[in-house]
């Protein structure tokens, strides 16, 4: 099964330091925003499975940030972290549509337990799993891609790549923002990285598009865009 992916909001940089350390040793995938704006925008990506956001954030609180995701029919599972116990407080994030919470300081033990929960409560949803655009399915838990019952062999990138385009089929994405999701908390990558591995993924998609045309149409002067069905020529 691949690592859980899971974003983190909060602007305490010694426990967010603290934090991340703690979940990648627990083989989770970790990216973190400090403020509730920056969060807001990296959740709307669609590609974690479990959000840990700080009730007390600059810029945007969050039970506002999750109740903004929610209107938006985002129903990733959102655990609040709250220095205040009282229970109006706990009311505040789960009436936002947190789905549960966990109050500062907090135990490892805890934490864990309560983020393996929320995870395991939504592997049970049916179909949660598998990501559907035209004749692509994408395997979450799996880790593959399938087209007319045939395997698409992906590298990591690549199938972070495709599954952020299948999560937003249809949608313009900036350059900057695939960068941001999929390579932005590292270092020492080409600037061109993005328009590579889109050159990489356009061939191993051919499989499910008709000679000459691409599932990723190049929107110029901005990045790309996801259609399978209409199988767009692809641009030079």
């Amino acid at each position: 099964m691949h690592p859980l992916r899971v974003l983190l909001v909060d602007d305490e940089v010694p426990l967010v330091r603290a934090l991340s350390q703690i979940l990648r040793q627990q083989q989770y995938d970790v990216d973190v925003a400090y403020d509730g704006a920056q969060g807001l925008d990296m959740a709307r990506a669609g590609i974690y499975d479990l959000l840990l956001i700080d009730v007390m954030l600059p810029g945007l609180p969050g039970p506002d940030l999750v109740r903004t995701l929610r209107e938006e029919g985002d129903a990733t599972p959102a655990l609040m972290l709250t220095a205040r116990g009282s229970e109006a407080d706990k009311v505040l994030g789960l009436d936002s549509g947190a789905d549960d919470y966990v109050v500062k300081p907090f135990g490892t033990a805890e934490l864990l337990a309560r983020m393996r929960a929320l995870t395991r409560r939504v592997g049970e949803i049916a179909g949660v799993g598998t990501l559907t655009a035209g004749v692509y399915e994408l395997d979450l838990v799996q880790r593959v891609v399938s087209c007319h019952g045939q395997t698409i062999a992906l590298t990591r990138k690549e199938f972070q790549l495709m599954e952020l385009f299948m999560r937003h089929h249809d949608q313009v994405l900036a350059r900057s923002v695939i960068f941001d999701r999929i390579w932005g908390l590292e270092t020492d990558v080409d600037s061109n990285v993005v328009d590579i591995y889109v050159h990489f993924l356009r061939r191993k998609l051919a499989l499910g598009q008709p000679a000459g045309t691409s599932a990723i149409q190049t929107i110029h002067g901005t990045g790309y865009m996801f259609r399978p069905a209409a199988g767009q020529r692809q641009a030079p």
